[in-house]
């Protein structure tokens, strides 16, 4: 057991005054043991060590490697620096690590962001909304990829899936998003929540309008979900799925430093590329997702058709024009209304 010094002193007083040893120990409230060590001169002190109990698993990297990553990048999440480490020195100790940035960003670090929790319930509703890495030139062959990232999010268990999108909000990303999202959850929810995004709720035209609202009503009745939207101006009620647009984000950002560019082959490679910070993500929740697993719904047979479908009359010099696109087609249609499917 520990002593402290004034426990040290008294017994020691005692033990001057003539008691024993026994009636010192228990003047002084310890045992007969340690009252015995006392005098031999082998007591612990109690109190803070300011010695380490073990060695530092961190002393051959913590200067060489990751002080030198966190001046270069202080935006590196503790999570982000381990995967990098444990790709170098695959013994790393987790705890030991974040507690040592965790350290280093208290005194040197930046604010960090305020949350209000809420009380979700299982397989209840899904959340999709679009954002952008502000800030971040992604180049496909050194060209510029104008793009935004489809993210969408299970309010209780919080496992999101995130992808580049191109051709701004419109249904076929909602439809591409989401449905690909299920099927990598392999559930549905019974509820799918949006914003008032112009892919699912409005767009230029009252015709416009409710095709595109019978469109995203078709999808979510293939799918069994309810659509739902918050209320107008109150961007709020849809926060669990903006708040963790951050969240990822801070993933992807790190990422891209490690990767070393931000360059990539094709749409398809930076799509992959995005999918793993999000899949690391899913893996820190994952006894959540499969407690709620079990409560979600199956998916259908099939998916639904992820594609708008635009309504063209053949002109007399037998072109049709979609989307300020001229396109020629056989003149026996010249006349025709015809119904082009649109892709992403």
């Amino acid at each position: 057991m520990a002593l402290n010094t004034r426990q040290v002193s008294f017994y020691m007083t005692q033990r001057n005054k003539g008691l024993t040893q026994e009636a010192a120990a228990i003047t002084a409230g310890i045992s007969v043991r340690s009252g015995r060590r006392i005098e031999k001169g082998h007591w612990q002190q109690s109190g803070d060590r300011h010695w380490r109990s073990r060695q530092d698993p961190l002393e051959d990297v913590w200067l060489s490697d990751v002080l030198p990553l966190l001046h270069s990048r202080p935006q590196l999440s503790p999570a982000t620096a381990l995967e990098y480490l444990q790709d170098k020195y695959p013994d790393n100790v987790r705890r030991t690590l974040q507690r040592r940035i965790r350290t280093w960003k208290a005194c040197h670090g930046e604010g960090r962001q305020i949350m209000f929790l809420q009380q979700p319930q299982p397989a209840l509703r899904a959340l999709s909304d679009f954002t952008q890495l502000k800030g971040t030139v992604i180049t496909i062959n050194g060209c510029p990829l104008e793009h935004k990232l489809f993210h969408f999010r299970l309010e209780w268990s919080r496992w999101s899936w995130m992808r580049g999108v191109i051709g701004g909000e419109s249904f076929t990303a909602l439809a591409e998003g989401v449905q690909e999202a299920l099927g990598q959850l392999g559930g549905v929810p019974e509820e799918h929540r949006t914003d008032s995004l112009a892919a699912a709720w409005k767009n230029l035209s009252e015709e416009d309008h409710r095709d595109q609202t019978e469109c995203y009503a078709g999808l979510c009745a293939h799918y069994g979900m309810t659509p739902s939207r918050n209320n107008s101006g109150r961007g709020h009620e849809n926060g669990l799925v903006e708040a963790a647009h951050g969240h990822l984000k801070q993933r992807i950002r790190p990422a891209l430093l490690l990767h070393g560019n931000n360059d990539f082959h094709s749409l398809n490679e930076n799509r992959l590329f995005v999918t793993q910070p999000v899949l690391r993500h899913n893996q820190r929740n994952h006894d959540l997702v499969r407690q709620e697993l079990a409560y979600l719904k199956p998916l259908p047979q099939r998916r639904c058709a992820d594609y708008e479908e635009l309504s063209v009359r053949v002109s007399s010099s037998s072109t049709i024009n979609v989307r300020h696109v001229v396109y020629s087609v056989p003149s026996r249609l010249i006349g025709q209304m015809l119904s082009i499917p649109i892709e992403l």
